[in-house]
Formats: structure tokens, C-alpha cells, sequence
């Protein structure tokens, strides 16, 4: 790893540093490398730079802890990507409260072209693994990367039915990556890292806290295209990650249960506060996503002139070419270098000559 990177690294062991104030010291000085060469009297003058942040950055006990991290990442066969990196999920790119540092295991692609969420309680029923069962299995058309947090009940029958039908699946942890909590699904976990795998922004060795989840669950909202609750009760983690995932504008749905059931009332809730869609089977969620499934996705290639066009537009059609003929408009800004705001605008334009369409789900497909 180059100086700037194991500086980017020992922002991280920083005490009270979280993602936005590496962010905010990366800017302001220009790189990693310089934060830690920049003079005491410059960083106070950082906006949430304090005397105590100012005092430990000049010490050079967080490179120590960055050098023995490298060490055990090596060992753990753990890959490091950072937010400045260009494998850095672009999913995650766009949300303010990303993690800076992800740890990622086994063969984990976060580029893949469709991406579903499964929570629900961890006291699921039989009723909720059947529903996570018949959707997983109708998902395999889609070839959609399945994502959950590795816990007891709804999460890990996710994973498990994802590994049964040979679809990538990857957990998001609250601990560090090197501990699986709960322990009993630990072969579980080994079964991922071929298709899939798992993450954390933890450091080695963090323990399971409770105030890590709710951390956790902002990745697992940011990961997917959709949010699936299968089975809640009236408060859990589940309806903090569908919260989430409504706030990064993500599209939230719920399975129906059984008026009285305990583990049905935040599910129902969701539904009747319209915090999420009502889903019965994949069709619903097809509906909503405008989505095909994987046989029909790829459009038969065909000829298309754009030299006519203006070259912001050319490099729009150009990324949807080369893409399925079909892209999120967040992947389409990360693919095509366009800003959002300016995106917005050429994608009108496009829309009036005809040459692309809108779907739900925030998608633009180039129709041809």
C-alpha cells in the first residue's frame, strides 16, 4: 500500500474521527498524506477539528494501528476499498452518510446490474421463510445479488435460499469482518465468500455491539435497488433499515401478514403508512422496478448513429450502449462522469427526441 493510502487508512483510527470528518480533512488538505503533514494551527481551523483530533493526528500511534490493520487484512485474504477508490460501490457513492472504508471478503461484485435487499425479524415464522423462499427462487431470473446482515430468522434463510439457487449474496456485518455473529452461521458465511461474501466498516476484531446494527443497516439500505421486509414486528431493525433505505429514495416493500400477528404489525404498518410497496410475489416487484428478467434484459444489439447528437448526449447513449441498454441514473452519472443535476437535464432532452424512456424505479432505457 503507497503513503497516502496507509494514511487514508490511519485517519480511521483517529478516536472520535467518523466517515464525514475523514472525508472533511481529505478535502480540505488535499490528500490523506497531507492531513498528516499539515500544521497544527491550519487543521484547528477545520471546521470539527478540535485540539484533541489536532494533537492525534500529529502522533503517530494511528500509522501503527494502520500498519498492524494491513497486516491482519493480508492474513484474513480481506480486501481494503476506500471511498476514493474507483471499486468503491457506486451505489454507495451519492449518500452522504457512506462508510469511508469498507472490509470486503470473498468475490463480492457490487456492480451487479440488479440488487435486492431481504430483512426481517429474527424470529421469523414458517409463514416468512416460505415468503423469502418462493421470492429468492423467482429472483434467479433476474440473476439479482441477494443482500442481508448474516443474523438469526429472516436474514440468514436470505442468504441461505441465495446459495441454494447459485445467487450472489453478500452479508453486511456489525462486528468486525474477522468475527461472525452469530457464530452458528459461520459455514454459512465460508459457503458466501464463493458467490458473494461479506463487508463491514468495522476494524479487526470489533465485537457485536448493539450500536453497531443500526450503523450496519444503513449499508445494507444503500447496497440494494429494492428493500424487501418479509416479516416485522412493531419496532426492530428492520423498520430502521426500511426508514433508511426511504431516505436514500431507495424502494421499500413489505409482504402482508396476518392481522394480530405480532411479527406481521410492522410490515402492515409500513404498507399502510405508504413507507412501502405491498408485494405478494416478484411480479409486484417487477412492476414497480420496471424490470424483466435476465433472459429478456439484454436487448439483440443494433446499429445506432449518434454522431448527430451533442457530445454530452453522445456520452450518455454511448454509457447506455454498453450497458444493457439500461441504467439507474445514479450508475449512469458514475458511468458517464455526468453530474446528477446535469444528467437530469440531457436525459429530458433525450426523452423529447425520442430516444430513451423512463421506468420506475428511477431507470432509463434506450429505446431501439
Amino acid at each position: 500500500m503507497d503513503q497516502n493510502r496507509l494514511a487514508l487508512l490511519a485517519l480511521h483510527f483517529i478516536p472520535g474521527i467518523g466517515d464525514y470528518t475523514v472525508r472533511q480533512l481529505v478535502s480540505y488538505c488535499g490528500s490523506a498524506e497531507k492531513v498528516f503533514k499539515t500544521p497544527k494551527g491550519k487543521l484547528l481551523k477545520i471546521p470539527g477539528i478540535g485540539k484533541v483530533t489536532a494533537d492525534t493526528i500529529a502522533n503517530e500511534l494511528p500509522f501503527k494501528s494502520a500498519e498492524r490493520e494491513l497486516k491482519i487484512a493480508e492474513k484474513e485474504n480481506t480486501k481494503l476499498i476506500f471511498y476514493t477508490d474507483k471499486d468503491y460501490p457506486y451505489r454507495l457513492k451519492h449518500i452522504n452518510d457512506a462508510p469511508s472504508l469498507l472490509y470486503v471478503k470473498g468475490n463480492v461484485n457490487f456492480e451487479n446490474t440488479k440488487s435486492v435487499a431481504i430483512v426481517g425479524t429474527r424470529k421469523s415464522t414458517d409463514y416468512g421463510k416460505h415468503r423469502v423462499e418462493e421470492l429468492v427462487e423467482s429472483l434467479v431470473a433476474h440473476q439479482a445479488s441477494i443482500i442481508s446482515g448474516l443474523a438469526y430468522g429472516i436474514d440468514i434463510q436470505a442468504h441461505k435460499q441465495a446459495l441454494k439457487h447459485n445467487l450472489p449474496t453478500v452479508g453486511v456485518m456489525g462486528s468486525g469482518i474477522d468475527v461472525i455473529y452469530p457464530a452458528i452461521h459461520a459455514e454459512t458465511a465460508r459457503k458466501m465468500l464463493t458467490n458473494g461474501g461479506l463487508i463491514s466498516e468495522n476494524p479487526f476484531g470489533t465485537k457485536p455491539d448493539a450500536h453497531n446494527f443500526p450503523a450496519r443497516n444503513r449499508i445494507i439500505a444503500g447496497l440494494c435497488d429494492a428493500l424487501i421486509v418479509v416479516e416485522a414486528a412493531e419496532k426492530g431493525g428492520a423498520l430502521i433499515t426500511a426508514e433508511i433505505a426511504n431516505s436514500y429514495n431507495k424502494d421499500v416493500f413489505a409482504f402482508p401478514g396476518n392481522i394480530g400477528q405480532s411479527f406481521s404489525e410492522g410490515c402492515n404498518n409500513l404498507i399502510k403508512a405508504n413507507k412501502a410497496h405491498l408485494i405478494s410475489t416478484v411480479k409486484d416487484l417487477e412492476y414497480i422496478m420496471g424490470w424483466t428478467a435476465h433472459e429478456e434484459a439484454v436487448p439483440k444489439k443494433q446499429t445506432i448513429d449518434i454522431a448527430s447528437y451533442e457530445p454530452e448526449e453522445q456520452t450518455v447513449l454511448q454509457t447506455l450502449l454498453t450497458n444493457n441498454y439500461q441504467l439507474m441514473i445514479d450508475e449512469l452519472s458514475w458511468r458517464s462522469g455526468l453530474s446528477v443535476s446535469k444528467l437530469a437535464s440531457i436525459l429530458l432532452g433525450l426523452e423529447f427526441k425520442g430516444m430513451i424512456s423512463t421506468l420506475p424505479g428511477k431507470i432509463y432505457k434506450l429505446r431501439v
